[in-house]
């Protein structure tokens, strides 16, 4: 539940949303405490409780708020190949974000896999539309299952980083959409 607007100072809210923003990549998720927060804010810590319920969801309002989340998507602006290679190229920059990849890590120990994914859309929104106007075009067959077809673009780059089980690298994303691409043609 979104804190109650009436309740608050505008000013301590973005001081709130920037101090933890600011401390969770200073000092982690484990180690992120409201009372820091707080004290960072210049607000109690009562404060902070009574506007949200824990600190995956305030972090998740911060970095909604005030994070870079910049999804350019769905265009055409060249070949199928490249297209889908710079969205996938532009998901390991967002994951790699150090206030992203906190806060999303943040949430998941929370098990708010919901608010995960909802910080993830933009970026399967923007492939699915690309995936939709190289469909139209016959860039990939025409009964491709365009929902599917994201998973198996998105499902191991994000795999690698969540679990950390190998480098996200640009030589990976080139195999992964090259690999990806031979079965949607």
């Amino acid at each position: 539940m979104p804190p109650d607007a009436a309740r608050r100072s505008e000013r301590s809210r973005l001081a709130v949303l920037e101090a933890a923003l600011e401390l969770v990549v200073a000092v982690g998720y484990g180690r992120l405490t409201v009372e820091a927060v707080a004290s960072r804010a210049g607000v109690g810590k009562q404060t902070i409780y009574r506007w949200w319920e824990s600190k995956g969801a305030l972090l998740f309002d911060a970095f909604v708020e005030l994070g870079p989340v910049a999804v350019v998507g769905g265009v055409r602006r060249g070949e199928v190949v490249d297209d889908l290679t710079d969205e996938l190229l532009a998901a390991v920059a967002e994951v790699c974000e150090r206030r992203f990849d906190q806060v999303c890590r943040a949430l998941v120990h929370e098990g708010r896999t919901d608010l995960v994914m909802l910080l993830l859309a933009p970026r399967r929104v923007a492939v699915e539309e690309r995936l939709a106007v190289a469909r139209r075009l016959g860039e990939v067959r025409r009964d491709l299952d365009l929902g599917m077809a994201v998973e198996l673009l998105l499902g191991p780059l994000y795999q690698r980083w969540l679990l950390r089980t190998a480098p996200l690298t640009p030589d990976f994303v080139e195999t992964l959409v090259d690999v990806a691409l031979g079965a949607f043609r």
